[in-house]
């Protein structure tokens, strides 16, 4: 056994997981906060791109439906790519993981830099996205691995808090950078940190163990590409006046067709351990009630993400710059909060936080379902906060009862399925939002202004119902047994 800083150490899982130690050792210190560091600046790089549409679709001279693909493009890649992420970590070590998805991020930076014209861009982002989708699964995968079990809380708050802040600064570091330089620095400043991160990562990035000699399935890849990324493309389609009926359907029916060809595939080869993605993570109960809630909650946060700036600017005519401002607080307030409910989550459970972050929720769509082109805009400022002030409360439990519940042989497989779960779950949410805002826009009378109001009203009743459910199913979560984890660990 090397040591974990020098050579290719491996670390027996067993050694990360003594359940008496006061700290975490420092050379884990350095494994964790490198991969935050690097999950930080992908998904900050994911966010940032969204301000520099505009300015892009002006210098390569494209429309907004084809700039709209540098965003589409990078969700489906992540929702092909992550479901192979499960066997992609068993099979490849800690080192080689990171190392494959920070060159592979560094890489599309570096493309996306350069490019001179659309199609070129469009690769680099895809690029990018291969690197962002092995990077969470990892991270969330290797800080169950190496926290004791009494710890989990306060660390996966630590990693809440990255998956928080990014998405919430990415937007306003690009306008900064978009205000004094052109949009290629957007990539440019980004690419330096991704090497350093890369280059720290060759140095403290140990293995955990040996990686395992696993078949890949030649059927599974491709019947999980079109499954995943059919539905996930067909259900971001919704609402599209330009895409006509037919398409939408050919497009959802595919995917849903060759999503249960690749569950009844993945049921096959578990048998032998040779699934893509293992779906024996359903029969740990605590995992499946936990993916269950943070689904609902991720198809309402995504599905606002799409209405609320839609609303505030096209009802209460907010300029754009306001509009980011108003929704920075929350994605802070998320992030700060995080460690804290971590702590809480150590010493009392998921329930006792969940349920109350869901309340909490119902609280901001109170205000949100009273929407009028008249509303005050501090009004929507108090309703985000009070939903980020409640989604920080779910966001950490559910992780960490989530990935803890499972022996370590499908932790893996459990942070690929969490992972998927949120991709469709996002899109689902986002369907939704926009297919109730938009059917009852059109049949609302009055202004345009007071018919997207109405819109927005409508759709925040509805899912509030929807989110009831959550919270219904909340109260069967339970904090995994420390002693079965370690036991199941071994």
């Amino acid at each position: 056994m090397n040591h974990p800083d020098t050579g290719t150490p491996v670390l027996p899982v067993a050694e990360s997981t003594r359940p008496h130690a006061e700290r975490l050792p420092r050379h884990t210190v350095r494994l964790l906060g490198v991969l935050m560091v690097g999950a930080f600046v992908v998904i900050l790089n994911e966010t940032a791109m969204n301000v520099a549409l505009a300015t892009i679709m002006a210098d390569l001279r494209v429309t907004e439906r084809t700039a709209q693909w540098l965003t589409t493009g990078f969700m489906l890649t992540m929702a092909v790519v992550i479901p192979t992420t499960g066997w992609l970590l068993r099979r490849f070590s800690t080192r080689a993981a990171f190392t494959l998805a920070m060159s592979m991020f560094a890489l599309g930076t570096a493309i996306c830099a350069l490019a001179f014209a659309f199609p070129l861009l469009l690769g680099g982002r895809i690029v990018q996205a291969i690197g962002t989708a092995i990077m969470m699964p990892l991270l969330m995968t290797t800080t169950i691995e190496v926290v004791p079990p009494r710890m989990r809380g306060r660390v996966m708050g630590l990693t809440s808090m990255v998956i928080s802040v990014a998405p919430a600064i990415g937007p306003t570091l690009s306008g900064a950078i978009l205000h004094f330089l052109p949009w290629r620095f957007v990539f440019v400043v980004v690419l330096p940190i991704a090497l350093v991160i890369l280059g720290l990562g060759l140095r403290f990035v140990y293995n955990l163990e040996a990686p395992g000699r696993l078949r890949l399935d030649g059927w599974s890849v491709p019947l999980a590409a079109l499954g995943f990324g059919g539905l996930v493309y067909g259900l971001s389609l919704v609402g599209n006046p330009e895409v006509p009926g037919w398409e939408l359907t050919t497009v959802l029916a595919i995917g849903a067709v060759a999503l249960l060809g690749f569950g009844w595939r993945q049921v096959r080869l578990q048998r032998t351990d040779d699934a893509l993605l293992d779906l024996r993570t359903f029969t740990v109960p605590a995992f499946t009630t936990a993916v269950v809630v943070m689904a609902i909650v991720m198809a309402v946060l995504f599905g606002s993400v799409i209405a609320l700036p839609l609303l505030m600017q096209q009802a209460l005519h907010l300029d754009p710059l306001t509009v980011g401002l108003m929704l920075l607080p929350g994605g802070i307030l998320m992030g700060a909060l995080a460690p804290l409910v971590g702590r809480l989550y150590d010493r009392v459970g998921p329930r006792w936080l969940v349920i109350p972050g869901g309340l909490v929720v119902v609280g901001a769509f109170a205000i949100f379902a009273t929407v009028a082109p008249t509303t005050p805009w501090w009004h929507l400022l108090i309703a985000h906060l009070l939903m980020s002030l409640g989604l920080a409360l779910m966001f950490t439990p559910l992780f960490t009862t989530a990935l803890g519940s499972l022996p370590h042989h499908l932790r893996g497989y459990g942070s690929a399925t969490v992972g998927t779960t949120q991709q469709v779950a996002g899109a689902a949410g986002t369907a939704l939002f926009v297919t109730i805002m938009s059917t009852i826009s059109a049949t609302a009378g009055g202004t345009p202004e007071e018919a997207l109001a109405a819109g927005a009203r409508g759709a925040y009743l509805v899912v509030g119902v929807l989110w009831l459910a959550a919270i219904a199913a909340a109260a069967f979560l339970t904090k995994p047994d420390d002693a079965e984890e370690i036991h199941g660990a071994h």
